[in-house]
């Protein structure tokens, strides 16, 4: 058996997320669903994400509807309580370093630092974005991680980078000194947020119930390190509604 919930699982937040996991097997075992005791923190992502053994794990939009949509079961989106955004939904932070002049589109041909391809924080909402003008960021850094996307806009090596709004409220709590080196010059679109999912075949309604009431029996403190509010039921169509841009064409390599 696999449980992953991985996409916020940072350092920082680890103990939250392993009291939060235990609310949710125990909540999961008042269905008369096993689940493992502890949550998986290594391994290939895909390998979690398509186990037939996974119990739950948290996936992003864009792996979603581009490759797991069909052969694994939506269970339901934790809600963040963004601001701006309706429940269950999220965006992306634009970020570039503090005191660098300039909007959104002034930054649309220097470099933008991406975690990942099949990332919808970091590469399909900026891409995304910059389409509703008629633009496209060409000019790229492949780092692997949103933490090291900040980090290489910090430090010179990108210019923008388009930060997961979750992930961003982390940096700020946990990171202030990087923060401090960063500056919002606005947010994307807000699409539907990273769902929870279960392997194929498996009745969805009691890992619904189960995510739910672990939700709701967060201590407060837990609740606001986490920023969980609750979960949300979005369609699968709403998720394979948000259009995939083209693969980066022109990566620099990380240095």
């Amino acid at each position: 058996m696999i449980a992953s919930l991985a996409m916020y699982d940072w350092p920082q937040v680890r103990s939250e997320h392993d009291r939060l996991w235990s609310l949710i097997r125990a909540a999961l075992a008042d269905e008369g669903i096993a689940a493992p005791e502890t949550l998986t923190r290594d391994g290939s992502l895909w390998d979690i994400w398509e186990s037939p053994d996974l119990v739950i794990g948290q996936t992003c939009g864009m792996p979603y509807r581009t490759r797991l949509h069909g052969r694994v079961e939506l269970i339901g989106t934790p809600d963040y309580a963004l601001p701006d955004a309706p429940p269950g939904h999220y965006y992306s932070e634009l970020i570039t370093r503090a005191g660098e002049p300039g909007e959104i589109e002034d930054f649309i041909e220097r470099t933008l630092a991406f975690n990942g391809q099949d990332s919808q924080s970091g590469w399909a909402a900026p891409q995304n974005h910059a389409a509703r003008k008629d633009l496209r960021f060409t000019h790229t850094l492949h780092t692997g991680a949103h933490l090291d996307s900040a980090r290489a806009v910090a430090e010179g090596r990108a210019d923008i980078a388009a930060i997961d709004a979750v992930s961003w409220r982390l940096i700020v709590a946990h990171l202030p000194d990087l923060a401090a080196k960063l500056r919002v010059i606005g947010h994307t679109e807000p699409t539907p947020g990273l769902p929870l999912i279960t392997a194929k075949g498996r009745d969805t309604a009691p890992f619904a119930r189960a995510a739910a009431a672990a939700i709701a029996a967060l201590s407060a403190d837990d609740r606001e390190a986490l920023g969980l509010r609750g979960l949300v039921a979005i369609p699968a169509n709403a998720y394979l509604a948000v259009p995939t841009p083209p693969p980066p064409s022109q990566d620099v390599p990380v240095n």
